[in-house]
Parts: structure tokens; C-alpha cells; sequence
């Protein structure tokens, strides 16, 4: 059993991590200004992050399941920290794309092997609201990272985000590297016949790689777009009341455990179902042209989107009994892959169609969570 002081750590590193990621996501009409350039380029600032991620979580996953996580966490910390003051410093969109592009290479160190050592010393009757717990940590790091980069410093001086965010992020690495123990039910090898190949071709464990993928592609699409749709007519709104807008993540950090809990009474799948309804009503009522409808859309956005994620991260952790690493790298991969596809797409269709182009895409990959949930509770009731 995890202690609590070790679970503060694990929050603190994982919340870290995210404030990093969305650091630019409501100053990109900012950064389009100052480097003149286009919005789907500027999104690049958060997408490279995401690809990022998305392909390094293999090797991380593989290296969580063989090896103790200190070292892997000490080396992510340190070089994830030196590419927020590179970042910092440039005077280059094309070299403050790269640098985040290396720092996504390098956070599955701290949140891809966060989730394995989790699943490793926990009960399966607690996973569901301890995963639920992870996922607060990564919306509390979110919600920090957005209100860094275009609340707490200046839009226009969003360079000292990045000094911010550095430094905290090296001292809570030092922590977790100093306090963390090893995990307590780590064999000494791991099992070999728990491989990638078997866990993406086991159907129900795809499945839950799907939800991952499909939920992230609509939430990145919606938050990514969101702050170029708001400043645009008739809304006309500033950096700073779309930074407030943000404020909607808090709904996460509510969400995360008690979907945890909710999924424990009612299952998961129904759960899945649940948070996929209130995702699609949410971004119908984005067509409202009304910042109070959109600030209560995007609570509910919000509430939608971790109410799946909870359900997924929770049911993949409780079906698996070895290669914990191994299927959350790839349901972080799948993540991921997501969010970089749903803001390609989406990049796309807003500079074709505007925001409508948007809402009907991510409707349409809605399904994907909805059925899947479907299936679950129709598998599970077979099972009884």
C-alpha cells in the first residue's frame, strides 16, 4: 500500500509534468502575433509536445517494467527542466517547437512510469480510485500550466512560464527521487509473455487504447481551438478572460476520484457511456454565442471528458495482472496519438469551417467511447 506522503509525490511530479505540457495553450493567439504566423502552426507548440509523448511511451513503458523508476525520473526531470529554459530564451518559433518536442520525448518518464508503479503496489479494489486520483494530479498540472502561461505572468511575458514551471518542476523530481521507494511487488524479471503484440491484439484491452485515443482527440481539439474561437466575432474575448475560461479544469480535480468511485458502483463501462453523453450535450452548447454558455459548456466538457478517462485508466489497470508498464504506455500512446490527430484534423477544419467543423468532428469520434462503454456493460452483464 501506498503511503500517503508517497502519493503526494507521485501527484506533485505528475501535476509537474502537466504544467509543462499546456504552458502555451491560451497565449497561442500570442504566439501567432509575435513569431506571424498562422493558428495551426502555433498549435504546433502543444502538438509537438503531444508527439512527443506519444512516441516515447513505448520505450518508457519497457523500461518501467525492468528497471526502478528513480533514475528514469531523475534524467526526465533534468532534461524536461533544461528545455523550459530553452524555450525561454529562443527568439525561434521553429526552436521552441523543437525544444517541446524533446520535452514530450522525455515526460513519459514521469507520468507513463508514475502510472505503472501505481498498478504495481496497489490492491486491484483500490485502482479505480487511485487512477482517478492520477487523473486529478494531471488536471491540477494542467490547469497550472494554462494559468502559468495567460494568468499568473503576463500573456505577452509567457517566456517566464517556462522559468517557472523548470524550477518547480527539478524540485519536485528531487523529491521524487529522494522519497519514492522501490515497488513493492516488482519481480525480479518481467514477464515476457506480457508483450506489446499481445496486449493491442487482446480485443477487450484495445478497446480501452480506443477510448483513450478518441476521448483525448475531441478534449485537445476543444481546448486547442477554443481560446482562436473566443477571440475571434463575436465573442472578441482577451487573453485573460479565455485564461479564466480555463478555470473549467477545476472540474477535473472533482471529477477524477469521485468518477473513480461512480465507476465502482455502476462499472465502468457505464461510466464511459455517462461521460461520453455529457461531452457531446457540452459541445452542442458551444454553438451558443454566449461566454456565460460556453463557460458552463466547458465545465461540462470537462466533466464528460474525465468521467471517460477515469473509467478507461481504471478498467485497464483492474483487467491486467503483469505488464502494468507495457498497457499503460500504450494506452498513453494511444492518448496521445489522439490528441496530435484530433489537433491536425481539427487545424484543418477550423481554417475550412470555423468552429462548426470542429464540434461535428469531435461528435462523431464521441462514438467511440459511447459504444465501447456499450460493450462493456453488455459483456459485463453476460459475465453475471
Amino acid at each position: 500500500m501506498i503511503k500517503s506522503n508517497i502519493q503526494l509525490n507521485v501527484f506533485a511530479l505528475v501535476a509537474a509534468a502537466f504544467t509543462t505540457i499546456y504552458i502555451t495553450q491560451p497565449v497561442l493567439p500570442v504566439l501567432q502575433a509575435e513569431f506571424h504566423t498562422t493558428e495551426a502552426r502555433s498549435s504546433l507548440t502543444i502538438a509537438a509536445v503531444i508527439l512527443g509523448i506519444s512516441l516515447a511511451n513505448l520505450p518508457f513503458g519497457m523500461l518501467v517494467d525492468r528497471f526502478p523508476i528513480q533514475p528514469i525520473i531523475a534524467i526526465g526531470g533534468f532534461v524536461i527542466g533544461c528545455c523550459g529554459f530553452f524555450c525561454a530564451a529562443t527568439g525561434s518559433l521553429n526552436g521552441l517547437i523543437i525544444a517541446r518536442f524533446i520535452q514530450g520525448l522525455f515526460i513519459p518518464a514521469l507520468t507513463t512510469c508514475l502510472a505503472a508503479f501505481l498498478s504495481q503496489n496497489l490492491p486491484k479494489d483500490r485502482l479505480n480510485v487511485v487512477m482517478g486520483s492520477y487523473v486529478a494530479a494531471t488536471v491540477a498540472g494542467g490547469l497550472g500550466g494554462r494559468l502559468l502561461g495567460g494568468l499568473i505572468h503576463p500573456p505577452l511575458h509567457w517566456r517566464y512560464a517556462f522559468v517557472s514551471a523548470s524550477i518547480f518542476l527539478w524540485i519536485v523530481t528531487w523529491m521524487a527521487v529522494r522519497y519514492l521507494p522501490a515497488p513493492q511487488n516488482r519481480s525480479t524479471t518481467s514477464d515476457p509473455t506480457v508483450g506489446f503484440l499481445r496486449l493491442i491484439t487482446c480485443l477487450p484491452v484495445l478497446r480501452i487504447f480506443l477510448v483513450a485515443f478518441g476521448s483525448f482527440f475531441v478534449f485537445s481539439s476543444v481546448f486547442n481551438f477554443i481560446p482562436f474561437y473566443l477571440a475571434g466575432p463575436p465573442f472578441h474575448a482577451t487573453t485573460r478572460t479565455i485564461t479564466f475560461l480555463y478555470l473549467s479544469y477545476v472540474m477535473g480535480i472533482v471529477i477524477g476520484p469521485v468518477s473513480g468511485k461512480l465507476s465502482n458502483r455502476i462499472g465502468n463501462g457505464a461510466s464511459m457511456v455517462l461521460g461520453a453523453v455529457v461531452f457531446a450535450l457540452a459541445l452542442i452548447l458551444t454553438r451558443i454565442a454566449s461566454t456565460a454558455v460556453i463557460a458552463v459548456s466547458l465545465f461540462g466538457v470537462c466533466a464528460g471528458f474525465f468521467t471517460i478517462h477515469s473509467a478507461a485508466a481504471g478498467l485497464l489497470n483492474r483487467r491486467l495482472s503483469s505488464g502494468q508498464g507495457r498497457a499503460n504506455s500504450l494506452y498513453v500512446l494511444f492518448y496521445y496519438l489522439g490528441g496530435y490527430a484530433g489537433i491536425t484534423s481539427s487545424g484543418h477544419l477550423y481554417a475550412r469551417m470555423g468552429w462548426i467543423g470542429v464540434v461535428l468532428l469531435c461528435l462523431g469520434m464521441l462514438l467511440v467511447p459511447l459504444m465501447v462503454g456499450v460493450v462493456e456493460i453488455r459483456t459485463n452483464r453476460r459475465i453475471r
